[in-house]
């Protein structure tokens, strides 16, 4: 794979996306769906006495939650939009090696999603940071306000955005595998939720521990976690980087499959 030839590869999938006002309506749509769960979160919440126990920052992330639905969209689309309109023909035809068409869509839909995602969190945060200090979340009840100087807020912020990057990746890899957009998106769907659904019904704790461990979701999103982390089933970097591990292995399957079957 030459630069040059991925070059021109991630502009031409950039130009696709950018035309595409149905990407762009998306994208608005994820910072929207984010920042307005998150402050309704904030708004909602109460912290009345001191130790309530509560964690104000992932509160006002949990928007993140919902908006990677519309991230994996994003990525889905990016795959089976061609395939469902037969544009892919033109797309292999332009750049025939494979896998560095699915570098370049990889690249431009991480930096669409982390672009999106970063106006997302931040304006959550904002959010946070105005609403929940009336809601008691106060210094005399053990709550600084948010700011992203603070170690942990930070590593929640800027994790919760590599999240949503790693969720589209992930959904790029099954799109590209399947080939269909509404089975793909099913499929990550099924992934994504399937392990804390599982940890609602099962009643085993180290069986439910383990299930938060090796799900996309549950280890992923504990990156967000900033108070009682010894409580965690898995560490909030290492829950961030299963979710990389999964959102590799579908980009690896992907890219094998969309090598060797025919378009």
């Amino acid at each position: 794979m030459s630069a040059t030839c991925l070059r021109r590869a991630v502009h031409a999938e950039w130009t696709k996306l950018r035309t595409d006002t149905g990407h762009a309506w998306l994208l608005l749509g994820l910072v929207a769906v984010t920042a307005s769960v998150g402050g309704a979160v904030a708004a909602t919440a109460r912290c009345p006495a001191s130790g309530c126990g509560q964690d104000p920052v992932r509160l006002t992330l949990t928007g993140v939650s919902l908006g990677q639905t519309i991230a994996a969209i994003v990525a889905v689309l990016v795959v089976g939009h061609e395939y469902g309109t037969g544009l892919i023909h033109t797309t292999l035809a332009a750049v025939p090696r494979r896998t560095t068409v699915l570098a370049a869509k990889a690249a431009v839909v991480s930096g669409t999603v982390f672009a999106a995602g970063t106006v997302a969190v931040l304006a959550s945060v904002l959010a946070g940071r105005g609403l929940l200090p009336g809601n008691g979340f106060t210094p005399a009840h053990g709550y600084a306000a948010l700011s992203l100087t603070d170690g942990p807020t930070l590593r929640a912020v800027s994790g919760s955005v590599i999240y949503l990057v790693l969720v589209a990746l992930l959904a790029l890899g099954i799109a590209a595998a399947v080939r269909d957009a509404a089975v793909a998106m099913g499929v990550v769907l099924g992934l994504l939720y399937l392990f804390p659904l599982l940890s609602h019904v099962i009643t085993d704790p180290d069986l439910r521990r383990h299930l938060a461990q090796v799900g996309p979701m549950p280890a992923g999103l504990a990156v967000q976690t900033t108070t009682d982390l010894r409580h965690l089933p898995i560490g909030p970097w290492a829950g961030l980087g299963v979710l990389a591990l999964w959102a590799a292995g579908t980009l690896l399957i992907g890219g094998t499959v969309l090598r060797f079957r025919d378009a």
